[in-house]
């Protein structure tokens, strides 16, 4: 751990220290690892294991090759993601949202396991969807994963909406789409507010959710990255943390619980 003191988003004698500081949390996957969900660019990432993995989660391949869907079906069937539990620093997140202090999550993942740990859904931001959904590519329809992949243990191995019959796919946003620009403008937003940056369990490499961390910097954070290897963005940060995020979280958050 490097740093230049102990977190404080402000002066005692600044304008904001009579009111709780906003504390915005931008997560990645290696918050959710100590869940058994593997992350996908650290040195275990699943994108170094099988580059060709990244094909099953890329729009163009999947829309136009049947195999492609069929595969990423069975992916999504046998992913640790629908099982997963909240850990340590999920469940710190939200306790530190049930003492009253203003948070806001903002994150990279498609697990859920936020809102799972009892952070309120309006107060999460998922950059790139849920995995706990799917979505009609054709009329838009969305249903329960979990529905999907029932038809799937029933042998169809690339299930159709069915309301009009359309391409199903999970509600996240794939390589080739575009951010929803609302979540987007409401995560910069934030990160703008922000008393407290706290970026946690990412590598930082993926734009434009990374920027959120040079603007929250900009607009006067106090800048935190929690994460095992280096990042692009370490120089502007009054904290670097590289010991493991399922207890250096809840010992930091703790330290802004009222």
């Amino acid at each position: 751990m490097t740093g230049t003191g102990p977190l404080s988003p402000s002066s005692p004698t600044s304008p904001d220290s009579a009111r709780r500081p906003l504390v915005a949390i931008l997560s990645g996957a290696g918050i959710s690892t100590d869940s058994g969900i593997p992350d996908y660019r650290g040195p275990q990432g699943v994108w170094r294991q099988d580059p060709e993995a990244e094909k099953l989660v890329t729009y163009e391949y999947y829309m136009n090759d049947p195999e492609i869907r069929r595969r990423s079906w069975q992916l999504r069937r046998d992913s640790p993601a629908l099982r997963a539990r909240p850990n340590a620093a999920h469940e710190a997140i939200a306790r530190l949202e049930r003492s009253g202090t203003p948070v806001r999550v903002i994150t990279q993942n498609v697990d859920g396991l936020h809102q799972l740990a009892g952070v309120p859904d309006r107060k999460v931001l998922e950059l790139h969807g849920t995995g706990r959904f799917v979505v009609c590519t054709r009329c838009h329809a969305r249903t329960p994963m979990s529905e999907a992949v029932a038809r799937v243990d029933a042998g169809d191995p690339d299930p159709a909406c069915l309301e009009c019959g359309g391409i199903l796919k999970s509600a996240t946003v794939m390589f080739g789409e575009r951010l929803d620009p609302e979540v987007l403008g409401t995560a910069m937003r934030v990160a703008e507010a922000a008393d407290v940056f706290i970026a946690v369990g990412t590598s930082l490499q993926v734009q434009p959710a990374a920027s959120l961390v040079g603007l929250a910097a900009e607009h006067g954070a106090r800048l935190v990255i929690m994460n095992a290897e280096p990042t692009p963005y370490d120089e502007l940060a009054a904290e670097t943390i590289r010991t493991p995020i399922g207890t250096a979280l809840p010992e930091l958050l703790a330290t802004l619980t009222p």
